[in-house]
């Protein structure tokens, strides 16, 4: 039977899924909700089919039975680390690009995860060893582990349902929340107590393997650079590791993932510091960031997962893996970052993506597309190859600097300034950076701005005018905080300035 892939997801990562498919000569379709009808994935599919939501199985399964697929592509997000869909998917007889229902269940359970990871004789910070009962039950575990302490969700994920509390009775107050968060995020109001470490690095390997039990690793990405604990700036290799350490953080995810049965593409991640590594969890699915790992090993890790669920064997062995220079990859999103990053749906008005040598952009919008206010604001990811860090950091910054996104709110004058960081330039980044220096950012973004600004004005000598190619071009958001900028956005006052 000729295969067909069914992409059971949206927005960029399904894009990136059919062109992998197209490469590979096989046809694909995928699904939508109607106020999602007119998203690039759907366009660029081979047949798109309707869905009440991109969580409901029952509609995703109909699609693909509909469709004729013989795999299911999750992608990531909505149901790709949904063990209950990937049963579903085999129950109808189509085949889930993915890790077993087993393995995503072990791995979808934190507290499981990292008795497993205990088992296989890799560290982990001191935790509470089960979920907590409550607040009183939490205080009195994280008076055994010391303060300052986190609270996850069992089966978190992306920041939610984590909350680091540095009192009692910060704690105490914190536990109710989490436990909300975490039972409207995933169903699932189970949380656990950690020791927090304080100016972490986050550094995780991505893992392949295949049902004849070849399994391989891919060296490591770094992830420092977060918001909300969500990342927003990856690179690979990581600047903090040594080659010993290099070389011991990836026989420590393969070690793992080789004790769990570990098949298709996965993550084991790890907290870095002082020398020391930390495990945290395995993400049983594609990550966000895997393309910063596909530009230094030459690995489509997209097509790789394809092929292995359609029975193949990896076409390569460990000694094959070979990494050639340095990639950066930039999230952007629609949102407001010097307001707590409020997303900003609306139409997009202009676009205009980055080029040239060694530039690659994910994307799932267009001019004219409408951010949609119902899901993840994530635009496009702009990704920078260069034989040194050093030039793949200028290619980066080279690049985003073309990138215009109007007529909403993004984050790029943030993206900006952290690559602009001395700190980051010199591969200092950590967990928490971007939260303690927003204020420093934000000052800097404002001044650039001002520049630009009264720039623009003086060039035209017709201040409404600039100000209203401004928005156009996606630099108004800023205004509000400066009473210049507000002046030339409004038009009134900045010629007599």
């Amino acid at each position: 039977m000729p295969e067909k892939l069914l992409i059971a997801t949206r927005g960029e990562i399904a894009v990136r899924i059919i062109r992998a498919a197209r490469e590979l000569g096989i046809p694909t379709a995928t699904v939508y909700t109607e106020d999602d009808r007119d998203s690039l994935h759907v366009l660029l599919a081979d047949e798109a089919y309707p869905v009440s939501s991109y969580l409901s199985i029952s509609d995703v399964v109909e699609a693909g039975l509909r469709s004729g697929s013989t795999l299911v592509h999750p992608g990531y997000g909505f149901l790709a680390e949904s063990p209950e869909f990937a049963e579903a998917v085999e129950r109808a007889g189509m085949v889930f690009v993915g890790p077993s229902p087993r393995v995503m269940r072990l791995a979808g359970d934190k507290v499981e995860a990292k008795k497993a990871a205990e088992a296989a004789g890799i560290e982990v910070l001191p935790w509470s060893r089960r979920p907590i009962m409550d607040a009183e039950d939490a205080v009195e575990i994280a008076k055994k582990l010391g303060f300052p302490v986190m609270v996850k969700a069992v089966a978190g994920g992306g920041g939610m349902g984590m909350r680091v509390a540095r009192t009692p009775e910060e704690l105490a107050r914190m536990v109710e929340h989490a436990m909300i968060e975490a039972e409207r995020a995933f169903g699932n109001p189970l949380v656990y107590v950690e020791k927090y470490l304080e100016s972490p690095r986050h550094i995780e390997v991505q893992v392949l393997g295949d049902e004849a039990g070849g399994l391989v690793h891919l060296y490591e990405r770094e992830c420092s650079v977060q918001r909300r604990y969500q990342k927003i700036v990856e690179e690979a290799p990581s600047p903090a590791l040594t080659p010993r350490e290099r070389e011991e953080l990836a026989e420590k995810a393969v070690r793992l993932a080789e004790r769990i049965g570990y098949t298709n593409a996965g993550t084991v991640e790890f907290l870095y510091k002082d020398g020391e590594f930390y495990f945290t969890e395995i993400n049983a699915r594609l990550q966000v960031e895997h393309g910063v790992t596909e530009l230094i090993t030459g690995v489509d890790i997209v097509k790789t997962q394809i092929l292995v669920a359609m029975g193949r064997e990896l076409p390569f062995d460990q000694r094959d893996v070979k990494t050639k220079g340095w990639a950066f990859e930039a999230r952007i999103y629609a949102e407001n970052p010097f307001e707590g990053f409020q997303a900003s749906p609306g139409r997009i008005t202009f676009y205009h993506e980055p080029g040239g040598p060694w530039i690659r952009v994910d994307t799932g919008v267009y001019a004219g597309y409408t951010v949609n206010p119902h899901y993840n604001t994530l635009l496009l990811k702009v990704l920078a190859w260069g034989p040194s860090r050093a030039e793949a950091l200028a290619r980066m910054r080279r690049a985003l600097a073309e990138t215009v996104v109007g007529g909403v709110d993004t984050n790029i004058e943030l993206l900006r300034e952290v690559l602009a960081d001395p700190d980051f330039e010199a591969g200092r980044a950590y967990v928490g950076m971007v939260e303690e220096r927003l204020d420093r950012y934000r000052r800097a973004v404002e001044r650039r701005l001002i520049v630009r600004a009264v720039a623009a004005a003086l060039a035209s000598r017709t201040p409404t005018h600039g100000g209203r190619r401004l928005r156009e071009k996606g630099v108004a958001p800023i205004w509000k905080y400066s009473p210049l900028l507000n002046m030339f956005m409004q038009g009134d006052g900045v010629e007599e300035y």
